[in-house]
């Protein structure tokens, strides 16, 4: 089955609704973004920057990481009521007007 934002949205609120404590409060869910970007951060320094891992660190994998960070961006949006696909709409036409020029283009 393709996935779209729609259905990662739905599946995230499947699994969040079987638990009593249900979606944590935006704050915290906030929170736990930050610590999640921030490991995104380190492991992306240890491939691609300057920092080496230690010899006691366990290995991740950038594209765990990015899920990580994916799914609780989902939750903050579904616990808001948001719709990421329309969220991601009004993004890109942001871009795609205010930034229309911003760039050099490819010829």
């Amino acid at each position: 089955m393709e996935k779209n934002l729609s259905t990662i949205q739905e599946e995230v609120d499947d699994y969040i609704q079987q638990f009593k404590t249900g979606y944590f409060s935006p704050l915290a869910q906030l929170a736990r973004l930050t610590e999640e970007v921030g490991e995104l951060a380190r492991e992306v320094n240890h491939h691609y920057g300057e920092k080496q891992k230690k010899a006691s660190e366990d290995t991740k994998e950038l594209n765990e990481e990015l899920g990580d960070t994916l799914f609780v961006i989902v939750s903050l949006a579904n616990s808001l009521d948001i719709d990421l696909t329309e969220a991601f709409d009004l993004t890109m036409k942001k871009f795609n007007e205010r930034d229309a020029n911003r760039f050099e283009r490819k010829e």
